[in-house]
């Protein structure tokens, strides 16, 4: 079966290296290079950029990524069984792939970052995806603008629902906030179970993000502090479960009724609060 790249077909790479999808690492592999092309494509054009990939598994995406023409792609894969398959990607394409083998979650993605423009597109594994998310909308270093141009993740649908719900939206809470407080973002496509290897019990999302130049100014710290209050007790109005950060003085000083809930307060308004607190 021809291949859009003449590398082999990604089933033939999976049976050869033995690569079945372990549960523990939340792995679920895409073979259709047709749908790895999509989710490639909708990052933007990748000519002349490096990109960040998490977890490539048996390389589909990463096969996508360089055949639009990447000039590099730096892959972070903790599963040793994937790295034969990804120098087989690696030599054909000789000088655009290095792959790391370790924790995408305890590797600083900024210190790898070369000079010129930076994508990160993955399939990120369920495990982990959000919490990576958020160590790129909220680095250590405290940079912003960040490293990265844009950022192109696949998620569980009912989490890339809540990146992208502003207030009341059913699926808004502490991840809407810190997303739009930092990025502009939006759903790109739904893909379905049967499009991976093994099928997950859930629909997927490709979530593409670009970050705000000059977003709100607000102190990281304080904003997450407001916001774990305030939706750690959603359903209760704001005077109640903001007590532990000052409680209806600090909303009469933000100028926002006590009596709301935390659904209902725009992203300005988180931040307005914060600033107070």
């Amino acid at each position: 079966m021809a291949t859009l790249d003449g590398l082999p077909p990604l089933r033939e790479v999976i049976q050869r290296h033995g690569l079945d999808a372990k549960k523990a690492l939340g792995q679920n592999f895409l073979l259709d290079l047709n749908l790895t092309q999509k989710i490639a494509r909708s990052a933007g054009p990748l000519n002349g950029v490096t990109v960040f990939e998490v977890g490539p598994g048996p390389g589909g995406l990463t096969r996508a990524i360089l055949s639009l023409g990447a000039k590099k792609v730096v892959a972070i894969e903790r599963d040793s069984r994937c790295l034969p398959a990804l120098a087989e990607i690696g030599d054909h394409y000789p000088g655009r792939l290095d792959v790391i083998e370790g924790d995408a979650l305890k590797t600083d993605f900024s210190a790898l970052a070369p000079e010129g423009p930076v994508k990160i597109i993955a399939n990120l594994p369920y495990n982990v995806g959000t919490q990576l998310l958020i160590n790129w909308l909220l680095p250590d270093d405290g940079r912003w603008p960040p490293f990265w141009e844009s950022l192109t993740l696949m998620f569980q649908k009912e989490v890339g629902l809540r990146i992208v719900a502003d207030e009341d939206d059913d699926h808004y809470g502490r991840l809407g906030v810190l997303a739009g407080w930092r990025t502009d973002a939006h759903m790109v496509f739904d893909v379905p179970p049967q499009a991976f290897t093994p099928p997950p019990k859930v629909t997927s999302t490709v979530v593409h993000l670009t970050p705000r130049t000059n977003p709100l100014p607000c102190e990281v710290a304080k904003l997450e502090r407001v916001t774990q209050a305030a939706f750690g007790q959603r359903r209760k109005m704001l005077r109640q479960s903001l007590k532990p950060v000052g409680g209806e003085a600090l909303l009469v000083k933000a100028g926002i009724d006590p009596a709301r809930r935390a659904e209902t307060l725009s992203v300005e308004e988180f931040v307005r609060l914060a600033n107070c607190l």
